[in-house]
This record gives C-alpha cells, sequence and structure tokens, in this order.
C-alpha cells in the first residue's frame, strides 16, 4: 500500500505520510518530499486503485476501509499529510487510529466539499458533471480536473504541466476507483468529528483555491479551535506546487515541532 520511493530509508525517525488527492498518486509530492528527505523520513501513499496500487481495489471503497489499509502498511505512529480528498482520509486515521497519529497536516481541504446549505464548497452540480464525464473519457476528465485545480495561480500554466509530468510517471487511476472516490468527495461529511481531533493538527490552504474556497477557512478554524493555519496567498488547489518553497518552510518548521 506505501509507495517507498528512494528518499524514503535514508533517515530514521516518526515517518511523514503523504496522500495524495482525487485522480492523482503519490508522484505528485515528489518536489516536495525530496525538499523534505534530508530533515525527514518520508513516505508517500498511492491510495487503493491508484498509481502503483491500481490494480489494488478495496470493498467498500470507504475511508474506514482505506484509512484500516494505510495502517496496516505503515504500522507505526506517523505524522499524516493529506492533500484534498487524501486530506479526508488523513482526518480518519486520526479519528479511527489516534494512538498511530503523531500529528495531522491537512492541505487544501475540507471536511465537507460539498456546498449545502450556507456552507462554501463545490458545486453539487459540477461534481456531477464530474460523473458524467468519466463514464464518456477518463483522461479527459483528469486534464479538466487539473484546470480546475490550478484555476485562480498566478502560474496555471506551468502548475497543470508541473503537476500531470509529475503524475503521468505512474499509472492512472481505473474508471471505477475514480467513480468511488469521486462518490466518496460528494458524500463524506466530517465537520462534527473535526472537535474530536486531539493530535497537533496544521490546516494549509490556497488563497485563491476555486475548490476549497477561503470562504469556509473561518468555519473550519471554528470546528477545530485548537489546530493552526497557514494561508499561501499566491496559490489556489495545490500551494506545495505553486508556492513549493515557502511551503515547504512553513512545513518544516511545524514538523520540527511535532516530532522532536
Amino acid at each position: 500500500m506505501a509507495n517507498k520511493s528512494d528518499f524514503a530509508s535514508q533517515k530514521q525517525g516518526v515517518p511523514i505520510v503523504f496522500i495524495h488527492g482525487w485522480g492523482l498518486n503519490a508522484g505528485v509530492w515528489q518536489p516536495l518530499a525530496e525538499k523534505l528527505a534530508d530533515k525527514f523520513r518520508i513516505i508517500t501513499v498511492d491510495l487503493p486503485g491508484y498509481g502503483e496500487n491500481h490494480q489494488q481495489l478495496c470493498s467498500p471503497y470507504s475511508l474506514t476501509t482505506i484509512a484500516g489499509k494505510i495502517c496496516q502498511t505503515i504500522n507505526e505512529p506517523a505524522v499524516y499529510v493529506g492533500w484534498s480528498l487524501g486530506g479526508l482520509v488523513a482526518n480518519q486515521i486520526a479519528l479511527e487510529y489516534p494512538s498511530l497519529v503523531t500529528g495531522l497536516v491537512n492541505v487544501a481541504s475540507t471536511p465537507c466539499f460539498l456546498q449545502q446549505d450556507n456552507w462554501r464548497g463545490i458545486q453539487p452540480a459540477v461534481l456531477t458533471n464530474f460523473h458524467r464525464q468519466l463514464a464518456k473519457d477518463t483522461q479527459k476528465t483528469i486534464d479538466n480536473f487539473l484546470k480546475i485545480q490550478a484555476m485562480g495561480s498566478p502560474h496555471i500554466r506551468q502548475d497543470i504541466k508541473r503537476i500531470r509530468a509529475l503524475i503521468m510517471q505512474y499509472p492512472m487511476a481505473n474508471k471505477n476507483t475514480l467513480m468511488h472516490s469521486l462518490t466518496l468527495l460528494e458524500t463524506t461529511d466530517q465537520r462534527n468529528q473535526l472537535v474530536s481531533i486531539k493530535c497537533p493538527y496544521l490546516r494549509m490552504y490556497g488563497k485563491l483555491d476555486g475548490l476549497v474556497p477561503k470562504e469556509v477557512i473561518a468555519n473550519i478554524a471554528r470546528l477545530a479551535p485548537t489546530s493552526e493555519q497557514v494561508i499561501f496567498e499566491q496559490s489556489s488547489h495545490a500551494p506545495f506546487i505553486s508556492e513549493l518553497s515557502s511551503f515547504t518552510d512553513q512545513l518544516q518548521t511545524w514538523l520540527v515541532n511535532v516530532t522532536n
């Protein structure tokens, strides 16, 4: 289940486990992982059905099942860093296996991605359209999703090109996995559970994010009052790509405090 690249074995100590978002794979973390590898023990994870695990499906495709598989693989206390959908998975691990979570980081993630009532998020019609597109053309759907992720970034073309190059090193997720995990984005609501997360908790956002709008950040802060937050002014949904140096510095400072 874990994708342990060369940089993962160079250090001892508490592992820092990175979980990618919808439609992508562990390759997206490569630039950040390389910057952190001289100070921390880095492990990147492909979700079931994604990347190197594209043939390893799980049933049911639920956060609980995925969290259990990841914890079985890591098999020791760790700091979990989850981006977008990966943030929901990391939260689930913190909720269900608190003794195995030394720290939790959400990157451009929200406990509820779907816009509803007074909660800002992704319009339901957008996710419905992705389901429809997936049924017709998987690759085109992924490309469109990359464009939405980078939308708002001052360097949108470079961001898309960079992410695409990183993820295309590995196998693409199959259509069933993409459908199941898109449903997780649509249906998951962890808002009432965040208060139960007791480990050190950092939330990192892009101010220009169209999928996790900046207006929702204050609401999340109220749901997780003991957590900390960082907002990157020149980033949309992938601040670790758009502002790699600044993102690395902020995350590294927090990790040093949590792991020492």
